[in-house]
């Protein structure tokens, strides 16, 4: 089994605030891992460190082997990425917005039109095709977005806050449309959330609070270790607040 993602000993700091603290992450072609942490526990600056948004100057960060700072043109075309925060063209169409994506990744017009086909359809909203994004429900244009970043082929999907906001019937079928894709194939996802109960028994999960990984392994590994009798307990252990 191929490593998708390996993250060692990396730090960062906004001024004097260090936001990461000797992070270290491996995940496996095949895996959904849950980054499980507070608002403000470090996903975001994490996120904005793979995708090279931010640069690391500590550690290192490989995707598929390729470093990210020294190879980041072989590194980051092997990743799809959703954002927190949304970032779909609202005055454009689905069609418009997802062939837009596709060009800026060098696919042919005859591939970007079978990998469209085939997304939006994996997501069922074939009928939404040529409708405007604003006239799409939160659900339906976060379902575009994991469609869009999934068009050129990525071996890594990183998720955001993918679900908030959304109401509960949503955000099961993005989960449910996720984990599938990691079963179907080598695709390994990084989901980063802090809602609990998207998190199944069975899972991989890494718990980072206040910038520093303070737990990390299955739901049975981390609540036997700490004693607790789910997973919600022992998070609230671990980083010291109930949630």
């Amino acid at each position: 089994m191929s490593t998708a993602l390996q993250i060692k000993n990396v730090s960062h700091k906004f001024g004097e605030f260090k936001a990461l603290n000797n992070v270290s992450i491996k995940i496996d072609s095949g895996d959904f891992t849950v980054l499980l942490g507070l608002n403000g526990a470090g996903k975001t600056t994490l996120y904005s460190l793979i995708t090279r948004l931010y640069n690391n100057n500590s550690g290192s960060i490989k995707i598929h082997n390729f470093d990210v700072r020294e190879e980041s043109s072989d590194a980051l075309k092997n990743i799809g990425v959703v954002f927190q925060q949304p970032t779909l063209d609202l005055d454009l169409s689905v069609e418009e917005n997802l062939y837009y994506h596709s060009s800026l990744h060098g696919l042919s017009f005859a591939d970007a039109k079978e990998r469209i086909e085939e997304e939006i359809r994996r997501i069922d909203l074939t009928e939404k095709l040529k409708n405007k994004v604003r006239s799409l429900s939160g659900g339906q244009r976060r379902r575009v977005e994991i469609a869009r970043s999934l068009l050129h082929k990525p071996k890594l999907l990183l998720l955001d806050e993918p679900t908030v906001g959304l109401d509960i019937g949503s955000r099961q079928m993005i989960l449910k449309h996720v984990k599938s894709l990691c079963k179907k194939g080598q695709l390994a996802v990084l989901w980063a959330t802090h809602l609990i109960d998207e998190i199944d028994k069975g899972e991989k999960v890494v718990i980072i609070n206040k910038g520093k990984i303070v737990e990390s392994g299955d739901v049975i590994k981390i609540v036997k270790k700490t004693k607790q009798k789910n997973i919600r307990d022992a998070f609230n252990k671990l980083v010291g607040v109930k949630v």
